[in-house]
């Protein structure tokens, strides 16, 4: 029962980041039907993007967590500007090819910029443990789920109780009416670009400290993001955090019970007993966002 509870705390603080990532991918597809293969690379940016305001610039970690978002959301903005805009309206297998192009870009500038070799990242926490009874948790793994709880609930917030939530909404359901009702759809697409890039960069910032920081971490973080995805529901948030949870809760348990080696092996197992049994995701409903 004491390893029970210890893998099931270890599941929940990986959950958030997660859904994090989760989250970020369904808001661009559900509103921008957009498949955005460059998302794991906007994680690995975002854990660069750490290191270089902590370690390089030698910023306060807190200070550096901000900037490293704030720098995702705008990478993300920049990429639905230059590469996305103009194409619009293009059939599915154009703006694949797009993304798939820009993901390459991105891994490769970052091999350029930082090398190949793994980089760390220091953290103001104490090395020992918090103890709660028979769990014991780094004092940054739980940071680490704070924050990405507190990103969680701060999206859902915006997504439903904001006039910009309602406006992207809006888009979502029907662009072409949306924008007769004075809705700015360009900004909304660039914006809801740059928050999804942003909550993927969050990600990466909070893992940086946590693991190391490499060129390659991108890859199996995109292909996680979008098995949460499927799991929830394309375009459905509360299914992206759903998806994130039981995902970590299915690596966790598989790596701890079966073998440490299928550890990403069980969550996509999952996903292919999911796709056979309910193709649109466990949490799939005719209003997919918010």
């Amino acid at each position: 029962m004491d390893q029970l509870l210890q893998h099931l705390a270890n599941a929940v603080i990986m959950g958030g980041t997660y859904a994090l990532l989760g989250i970020g991918l369904t808001l661009i597809f559900g509103i921008m039907r957009i498949v955005n293969f460059t998302h794991g690379e906007l994680y690995a940016f975002g854990a660069y993007m750490m290191y270089f305001f902590a370690v390089v610039l030698g910023l306060n970690f807190f200070m550096a967590i901000a900037f490293a978002i704030c720098a995702g959301m705008v990478l993300g903005a920049a990429i639905e500007f230059l590469l996305l805009r103009s194409k619009r309206g293009a059939d599915i297998d154009t703006t694949m090819l797009i993304m798939i192009g820009a993901w390459i870009v991105l891994q490769n500038t970052e091999i350029l910029t930082w090398g190949s070799v793994a980089k760390s990242i220091n953290s103001p926490f104490a090395i020992e443990p918090l103890t709660l009874g028979p769990v014991s948790l780094s004092s940054i793994r739980v940071f680490v789920l704070v924050v990405a709880l507190a990103l969680i609930a701060a999206t859902y917030v915006l997504i439903n109780r904001t006039k910009l939530g309602k406006a992207m909404r809006a888009t979502f359901q029907d662009s072409s009416t949306a924008a007769l009702m004075g809705i700015n759809t360009s900004a909304i697409y660039t914006t809801t670009f740059g928050l999804g890039s942003g909550l993927a960069a969050a990600a990466g910032a909070l893992l940086g400290p946590v693991f190391v920081v490499a060129p390659t971490m991108g890859d199996l973080a995109s292909l996680k993001a979008f098995a949460i995805v499927i799991l929830g529901g394309l375009g459905n948030i509360t299914g992206a955090v759903f998806g994130g949870f039981i995902l970590a809760f299915a690596e966790e348990m598989g790596a701890s019970y079966i073998s440490s080696g299928y550890r990403d092996a069980m969550g996509f197992l999952i996903i292919i007993v999911v796709l056979l049994f309910r193709p649109t995701g466990l949490f799939a409903r005719s209003e997919r966002v918010g």
